[in-house]
């Protein structure tokens, strides 16, 4: 008896339809390899606006960490001491609550402006696309030319000019890389300390110029060779947007009720003449998907790769300058627009959002306003119990810990608010150094009789000067009844 034959793999190459963009990637060949990007230059109203955006943005990224405020950093995250600074305020782990509902904040922020104006952030604000399209991008098109000299250059054969194009090229693109690296790490450790660490013989840092060279290689590899990606496979953004938009969202949009039917335009034929012919105005140029950076065709639709940088705006705008038609074939426009011609409106759901964000700033505000400069925590003493002093007083001991959350000294008094009694603090006077961590230890002194069970509570109010900034609650042990 014959075996039966094997059942073949299904080729699912053969299942996909490479004519509908849903069923494919751009940046993917047919056989799975990646397909390089080579974006033309792009030139107009809406990159010029870009372009002024992102220097200012650099401007803040470069100048930040020299910009004090009252003496304190305008940005700094030293997750190694957990001491963060924003806006010349300095937030320690016990403002955790804070940075919570700032987070909160920052969300709710981003699903309020991506459900009104879709992924404008990431055309015009996001890191990664104002160094790749306004840094990195240039250098590459002064160095190797526009898109079309750059598909040559790879494609020629290995040379003495193109090894040394090449190597000049990505020499630059590291020591950028470099550069951003130690501005980032300005950030974290202060510029003051980095100007330090530069100036001393690398040999007593070696593990941090390590870590500093590993990373300025990653930040190279992502803007040399891995660009566009970043925002396709590894940004979750774009897949939010399936979430948060909808047909009154406005997004970088193809007129399609204008544009379609696409056909050529010919050289003997006027531009009003299309329409009787039932041919819409886009001329099938393709320009668009020529200056996309992440290589989609807008005219397919809103699509996750999308970032909304308007290159295909500007593009598509020259090319309507030129054959006589109005501007605006792909615009900022949302589905409703397009098709009803509505104006952005606040939905139901666009209010609930509102009203959301509207609470967490509130609450965030009063916290902030509320928040003490000094903040102390008073625990008994470990293994330590009552003792009887000679005037019949009992006595406990405490340690107390102070953090000053400013950058100023602060003198710092307790008092014991109630029961009555008295406190003492060991070493006199409690002088918190700025930004620092005071412990010491304190005795509390009640009289037997008003002790009534084992425990009593005790309140010791902390005040800076006249001004009581908290109270501490603990308990104070005595002997049995």
């Amino acid at each position: 008896m014959n075996p039966p034959p094997p059942k073949e793999k299904p080729d699912t190459l053969k299942d996909v339809d490479w004519s509908d963009f849903r069923d494919h990637i751009a940046t993917a060949e047919r056989d799975g390899r990646r397909k390089w990007v080579y974006p033309r230059k792009v030139s107009g109203r809406f990159f010029r606006w870009r372009t002024q955006f992102s220097w200012l943005l650099l401007l803040i990224m470069f100048a930040g960490p020299f910009i004090t405020i009252r003496g304190n950093p305008l940005l700094m995250m030293n997750i190694v001491e957990r001491k963060f600074v924003v806006l010349g305020q300095i937030f320690w782990p016990q403002d955790m609550i804070i940075f919570a509902i700032a987070a909160l904040v920052a969300l709710t922020s981003i699903v309020i402006f991506t459900a009104a104006f879709g992924r404008v952030w990431c055309g015009w604000a996001c890191p990664q696309t104002v160094m790749m399209e306004m840094v990195f991008r240039k250098i590459e098109y002064a160095l190797e030319g526009d898109a079309h000299a750059q598909r040559a250059l790879n494609a020629a054969p290995w040379h003495v000019a193109k090894i040394a194009k090449k190597i000049f090229k990505h020499a630059i693109f590291y020591a950028l890389s470099f550069l951003v690296g130690n501005v980032l790490l300005s950030y974290i450790i202060g510029w003051q300390q980095l100007y330090q660490i530069v100036t001393d013989p690398p040999a007593q840092h070696v593990v941090g110029l390590s870590f500093m060279i590993a990373f300025s290689l990653l930040f190279y590899g992502i803007f040399a060779r891995f660009r566009e990606q970043a925002c396709t496979f590894i940004c979750p953004y774009g897949r939010f947007q399936s979430v948060l938009l909808d047909e009154n969202s406005i997004v970088v949009a193809y007129d399609h009720k204008r544009g379609e039917k696409r056909a050529p335009l010919k050289h003997s034929q006027k531009f009003g003449e299309r329409k009787f012919a039932g041919l819409g105005d886009c001329v099938a140029c393709n320009q668009c998907v020529a200056v996309c950076p992440t290589g989609i065709d807008i005219r397919n639709g809103t699509q996750m790769e999308c970032v909304h940088c308007t290159a295909c705006m500007d593009a598509c705008d020259h090319v309507m300058n030129k054959v006589g038609s109005p501007l605006g074939l792909i615009r900022y426009a949302s589905l409703n627009g397009i098709k009803r011609g509505e104006r952005l409106r606040l939905t139901p759901r666009l209010m609930g959002y509102c009203v959301v964000l509207v609470a967490l700033i509130s609450l965030l505000a009063v916290m902030i306003f509320t928040r003490a400069d000094v903040e102390a925590t008073l625990l008994r003493a470990p293994g330590s119990m009552f003792q009887q002093m000679p005037d019949g007083h009992l006595s406990n001991l405490y340690t107390v810990r102070i953090i000053n959350k400013t950058s100023r000294e602060m003198a710092v008094e307790l008092r014991l608010e109630s029961p009555a009694g008295s406190l003492q603090v060991m070493g006199g006077k409690l002088i918190v150094p700025p930004q620092k961590l005071l412990e010491n230890s304190l005795l509390v002194e009640l009289d037997a009789a008003g002790i009534k069970s084992g425990t009593t509570p005790i309140v010791v109010g902390v005040y800076v000067g006249d001004k009581k900034i908290q109270n501490l609650k603990t308990a104070f042990i005595g002997p049995r009844n």
